[in-house]
């Protein structure tokens, strides 16, 4: 896990409900708007090693925070590359991430990528950017790993730092799972 890190946010819906002893949501989860849909609930940031998908660092925020926010937090300090989505457009300028070593690969912001020209440096800048996709794909994979197989598309505690304990066993868990056909081949 030395080579590059892929990172990546997900978010975690909250019941909005407000049918409790209180009669209010969970405080410390927010909303937030993805295109033109409103979500409640948490984030899940990742960092992931490049070659093998596994989660090295996590971190679990309020939905409202910005995806560049813990961005820092999710690098182990040995990588050279960072492939990111179109979220984190400009982490190469974040005072946290000057005088650091590393080659940001950031997704192209589909609008700029459509205007690629249509010459040969355009075609290659494309190529280019749909190599860093296939490579930002691995990113999903746990998310995958964790909503699906293990049922965590909503959170079912109130509070941050008890869904922040899950996601982290959770996290562990996906590892294995992801690692499950290395692990039974050793034997």
């Amino acid at each position: 896990m030395k080579q590059g890190t892929i990172i990546d946010a997900t978010l975690i819906a909250a019941p909005s409900s407000t049918k409790n002893k209180k009669g209010e949501r969970d405080p410390e989860m927010h909303q937030t708007r993805k295109g033109k849909q409103w979500y409640f609930g948490m984030k899940l940031h990742v960092g992931m090693d490049k070659d093998n998908g596994l989660i090295h660092s996590i971190e679990t925020t309020s939905a409202n925070v910005h995806d560049l926010t813990p961005a820092a937090d999710l690098l182990h300090g040995e990588g050279t590359v960072v492939y990111a989505d179109g979220g984190y457009q400009g982490i190469e300028k974040r005072e946290d991430m000057q005088g650091k070593a590393i080659g940001f690969y950031v997704a192209m912001r589909p609008g700029k990528r459509r205007a690629l020209p249509d010459t040969s440096e355009g075609r290659l800048d494309d190529l280019i950017e749909t190599a860093n996709a296939h490579i930002r794909a691995k990113g999903e994979h746990p998310f995958r790993v964790i909503r699906r197989q293990f049922g965590f598309q909503k959170t079912r505690l109130r509070g941050m730092l008890k869904n922040s304990c899950k996601v982290n066993v959770l996290a562990a868990l996906a590892n294995l799972f992801m690692a499950r056909h290395l692990l039974l081949c050793k034997t």
